[in-house]
């Protein structure tokens, strides 16, 4: 990267908050062959050349563990040249200089690094020469008409501001952490137009866009310099049907523009909001609703999974979890997009993983999420909580820090890439011989901070626990889930280890050692919904099949209620059907009233929800602090929807051949899921008839087709039960 031969320039005496343009002027007197612009920032950039944007990438250079890796993009801008050239590059904070980056060792603005870039613009000549143009001081810098811009606070842009240029100074920064882009980048998906205009009982003009998303507002005006445009964005209303940005906490997520003369249109560039709804607080006269539309954020996936069926309800909850992830896989796999948080939870992010896959093509995404969760990881082996990482929060504990083990074993098992393995196999040992420096007790993993089943509904009646922070929780013993990952996190690396030709033996006799341990320990005191599913789903127990019958009674005795948090619900229905109980699962699914799935799509919702009851039925929150509306972990429903339901499971890494084995059930009469693997399209469908169900199969691989216990092996092709 020829980048590297420049350096890095600020603005002198500026303050972090001050969001600079700097400017090269250059001219190109005979024809040129190439040119390509290197480029990026301590923040997110936004650059121009000859007053025409340079690539589609928003908020790059995108967010990764920046202390040890800093991408750079590369352009052909030989399309935008002109004999004269001005090249401007803006640079905003984004999440580099966030108010909790953890370099800084404060919380004070004024404290933090200034806003820095640097690029270099490589020029082939038809006749053979070279030029490069590289950041030094020769180059200027004023400060921009945007006047306050972050992840968190929004954007403030002044468009009568007078730009005034002055050297740019250079400045001693490392270069060592440099590397090319290597995730896909984020671009504008799509345009989402309002739904509904109107006044709140408490006369706040509100636009509706019928859809919560993550990205930002766009407009186009006609105004007298001076004017201003002031939006806020929520999720939500009140159930008195006013404005209500609770949930944000200390998030400011609103724009205030500041208008030129003349017509004019205008979008956030540094900058993107989880909403649905938009207040005016402020406008110029004559604005109206038919100026202003939605763009649509996430980073770029092509989309390989489909799910359809006759329940309205039931698509509509399929819709909701599309959306939430397209709304969180913002570069990386974030737990909400509109508050002041917007991590990468390594919890939420193995939760998910599995129907992530299903939905997405997220190979590349997550190609370079693992590489910051290796940048991350301590030279203890101790993987943070949230990657890329902060040092605000406590040690990952159980089902969080696993995600090390556990996404790339399921990356590799949807796309047969062992290179998921082989790139993440150091990591995943380091991980395992972190956890008995640790554990207080040999061969388990106890005695350190988890977060437990998060979220999650067990706890006994009449019990209160004695703090907030315990009630989130949930009741599920903390050294058993700690546990039954650490089992869990030891067999995957036995599995990747055989694949890759290692010396597995340590690991399968520590893995005997554990087994034997957490039945000893735990096996005859299994009280919550989500440690019998543990339990089960890592294959911990002697005698499964009681303990399933456990399971099944345990739900129906408590109303044929769901009680598992984040850890259990993902294998929740798994578990069930995997013994017999795919009516119990089907009806979990199917349940409208809270806890349910289907709870806050009666609600209205068009993402999924953080708590089941985010919205009350009497229409109030559950809580002003934690209480996100898009939020996708409970999503993970869909791969229990594809695999189970529809029977889409892969018979080999990748479904180079596949089992269909579909599970229907007659409260819904037909489902359909359409997959498209890397080997080809798979399709399996079913609906109830007068006669019967009828099922039709398509796949591009051997396969074999289980249908009413019967089993058939078949070839490529297009089958009809």
């Amino acid at each position: 990267m020829i980048i590297r031969n420049a350096s890095w320039i600020t603005m002198d005496g500026a303050p972090s908050t001050v969001v600079p343009v700097f400017r090269k002027i250059f001219s190109c007197g005979r024809p040129v062959r190439s040119a390509a612009l290197e480029v990026t920032c301590d923040g997110v950039y936004e650059a121009m050349l000859n007053g025409r944007r340079v690539g589609s990438f928003i908020l790059a250079p995108g967010w990764t563990e920046y202390r040890r890796r800093l991408q750079v993009q590369c352009y052909d801008v030989k399309y935008l040249l002109n004999e004269e050239n001005a090249l401007e590059i803006t640079v905003a904070n984004g999440w580099y200089r966030r108010t909790n980056a953890p370099w800084t060792g404060t919380k004070n603005p004024d404290e933090f690094l200034p806003a820095m870039l640097i690029a270099a613009l490589r020029l082939v000549y038809e006749d053979g020469s070279e030029e490069t143009i590289l950041t030094d001081s020769s180059w200027e810098v004023s400060e921009s008409s945007v006047t306050l811009s972050g992840i968190f606070i929004g954007e403030d842009v002044d468009m009568t501001r007078p730009l005034s240029y002055e050297p740019a100074v250079t400045c001693d920064y490392p270069k060592s952490m440099l590397i090319p882009q290597e995730g896909p980048e984020v671009h504008e998906q799509e345009t989402v137009w309002p739904r509904a205009s109107f006044r709140t009982p408490r006369g706040e003009w509100v636009i509706d866009f019928g859809q919560n998303l993550t990205g930002y507002m766009a407009f186009e005006l006609d105004a007298r310099a001076g004017e201003k445009l002031s939006l806020s964005t929520a999720e939500v209303l009140d159930k008195d049907g006013n404005f209500y940005t609770g949930n944000y906490r200390s998030a400011r997520s609103q724009l205030h523009y500041i208008c030129r003369e003349g017509r004019q249109s205008y979008k956030p560039r540094f900058t993107f909001f989880g909403f649905r709804y938009l207040r005016i607080d402020e406008a110029p006269e004559g604005f109206s609703v038919d100026q202003i539309h939605a763009v649509v954020l996430h980073s770029e996936m092509k989309r390989t999974g489909w799910l359809d069926s006759s329940d309205p309800m039931l698509n509509q909850l399929f819709s909701n979890i599309i959306w939430s992830q397209k709304g969180n896989y913002l570069d990386i796999p974030t737990d909400c997009p509109q508050r002041d948080e917007r991590y990468g939870w390594t919890g939420d992010g193995q939760i998910f993983c599995r129907a992530a896959t299903l939905q997405y093509d997220v190979r590349q995404f997550f190609r370079k999420w693992l590489a910051d969760v290796r940048a991350a990881q301590h030279d203890n082996g101790w993987v943070p909580e949230v990657v890329p990482s902060l040092t605000a929060y406590k040690p990952g504990g159980g089902a969080w820090s696993d995600a090390v083990t556990i996404i790339p074993w399921q990356l590799y098992q949807t796309y047969g890439d062992i290179s998921f393995l082989s790139d993440m196999y150091d990591a995943m040992v380091r991980w395992i011989a972190y956890i008995p420096t640790v554990s207080t007790t040999k061969d388990l993993w106890t005695g350190c901070w988890t977060y437990g089943d998060w979220l999650a509904l067990d706890w006994p009646e009449g019990y209160v626990p004695a703090n907030i922070e315990l009630s989130k929780r949930g009741y599920s013993n903390d050294d058993l889930i700690c546990s039954a990952f650490y089992a869990n996190s030891v067999d995957i690396v036995i599995r990747a280890g055989k694949l890759l030709g290692k010396d597995v033996s340590e690991y399968e006799a520590l893995h005997a050692r554990i087994a034997a341990a957490y039945k000893a320990r735990f096996i005859d005191r299994l009280n919550t919904q989500t440690e019998k599913v543990l339990t089960l789903h890592f294959n911990l127990s002697d005698d499964p099949r009681s303990l399933a019958d456990a399971l099944a009674e345990q739900v129906r005795a408590c109303g044929m209620k769901l009680q598992t948090g984040l850890v259990g619900t993902p294998y929740l229905l798994h578990e069930l059907s995997r013994y017999g109980y795919t009516e119990i699962a089907w009806s979990l699914l199917l349940r409208k009233e809270y806890p349910g799935w289907l709870y806050s799509v009666s609600k209205g919702a068009t993402t999924m929800w953080e708590h089941w009851d985010g919205i009350k039925p009497d229409g109030t929150f559950w809580d002003d602090d934690m209480n996100s509306y898009n939020h996708y972990a409970y999503g993970s429903v869909a791969d229990w929807v594809f695999g189970v339901a529809c029977g889409i499971q892969p018979a080999e890494p990748g479904y180079a051949a596949a089992r269909i084995e579909p599970r229907p059930d007659p409260r819904l009469n037909s489902l359909g899921a359409v997959l498209d693997t890397v080997h080809g399209r798979i399709r399996s469908f079913w609906k109830y008839t007068d006669s019967g169900i009828r099922y039709e199969i398509d796949t591009p691989v051997r396969t074999e087709i289980v249908i009413d216990g019967k089993t058939r092996i078949v070839e490529k092709g297009q089958y009809l039960f």
